[in-house]
């Protein structure tokens, strides 16, 4: 369950980096309108991993509607000949 608190709660940090450190992001607000995020770096990373990987999986299917899709025989020989280079 998301937590959100106005900005100015982040004059007593430690209850607002609390929620952070177990894993739950907060979500802090600017005149009821929400403006950021904290998150802990490991969580972000793994974030931004998922959606740079979302993002290759959507071109490459962009990429074999567009220009057709590999035959088995063809995907197979070209990460074999990657694997030996």
């Amino acid at each position: 369950m998301p937590i959100i608190k106005p900005i100015s709660d982040l004059r007593n940090y430690p209850d607002v980096l609390r929620n952070v450190e177990e894993g739950v992001p907060v979500y802090l607000t600017k005149n009821g309108t929400g403006r950021y995020v904290l998150m802990d770096i490991g969580d972000f990373g793994r974030m931004e991993c998922a959606m740079r990987l979302s993002y290759e999986l959507q071109r490459g299917k962009r990429s074999g509607e567009t220009q057709g899709w590999l035959s088995q025989e063809d995907m197979e020989a070209h990460f074999k000949g990657r694997v030996h280079a």
